[in-house]
């Protein structure tokens, strides 16, 4: 059987040794995996004994990454694994990782998906539907998912859409009322709000004008669809003025004040 002949401390690593089998390199060890073996000058190891010991060096290593991943944030199991398998570690090295983080409680996917959840609901920019669907793509169960978006109550859920709702409605305020109220409803969505907490938030987002605001915004877009259309004279000018501006949202009573106001300027 071999014997070792010699130990070293790598240079770069200094829980890390050299292990020399007959005098020859064999293997490098992590200090952690040296002890457990207990390695020592002198000592005969069989060939099962060896590829045991790299075994366990591979999982150490590949440990002490994962580690090393989790120490920039917290991470959920599946991310973990994501990480390792992009290292080239072999499934079997992964899965016993995975296995003594667990046991360290290194990770916890409820508590990652709960802090997720967190840091989301207090930004104050996303519906629990987007939350939902980036903690999906992260790799976190159903049942982890609906655990930790309880956190995030219907109350505060219409808070956070009538606030981005006010914050649309400032930014557009050139745009028809019909056509503000569908591009408010529209971004609510996109950001994961479901319907019954849109519909409540309506109630509160100030979207709705005055005459005269309508007016005012009918002008800027009356003006923007004129510079489009001047080419065109008579009916065929009218009949695309009006369309453009009932897409636009619109009644059709302001529409045909502000042609027949262009007609007579």
């Amino acid at each position: 059987m071999p014997i070792i002949t010699k130990i070293t401390t790598q240079k770069n690593a200094t829980d890390r040794y050299n292990i020399f089998l007959d005098e020859k390199f064999a293997f490098g060890v992590d200090e952690e995996v040296f002890i457990r073996f207990q390695l020592g000058k002198g000592k005969e190891l069989t060939e099962l004994e060896i590829f045991q010991i790299q075994y366990e060096d591979e999982i150490r290593k590949a440990l002490n990454a994962a580690i090393h991943y989790l120490s920039f944030r917290m991470r959920s199991e599946s991310e973990i694994r994501a990480y390792l398998k992009k290292k080239e570690w072999e499934e079997p090295v992964i899965q016993a990782v995975l296995l003594k983080l667990n046991e360290r409680n290194y990770i916890d996917d409820l508590e990652f998906a709960s802090a997720f959840v967190r840091t989301q609901v207090n930004g104050g920019k996303k519906g629990p539907g987007t939350i939902k669907q980036e903690l999906k793509q992260k790799g976190v169960e159903e049942q982890y998912i609906e655990q930790a978006l309880n956190e995030y109550s219907e109350e505060l859920q219409v808070d956070h859409a009538t606030q981005l709702g006010n914050k649309l409605a400032k930014q557009n305020s050139k745009l028809s009322e019909r056509f503000l109220k569908q591009k408010i409803e529209q971004a609510l969505m996109i950001k994961g709000f479901p319907f019954s907490v849109i519909s409540i938030a309506m109630e509160e987002i100030e979207y709705e004008k005055e005459d005269d605001d309508e007016w005012q915004a009918m002008l800027v877009q009356g003006e923007k669809a004129h510079r489009r259309y001047k080419s065109f004279s008579g009916y065929e000018y009218k009949q695309k003025m009006k369309q453009a501006l009932f897409r636009k949202g619109f009644a059709i009573e302001l529409i045909d004040r502000f042609l027949l106001e262009k007609e007579n300027t």
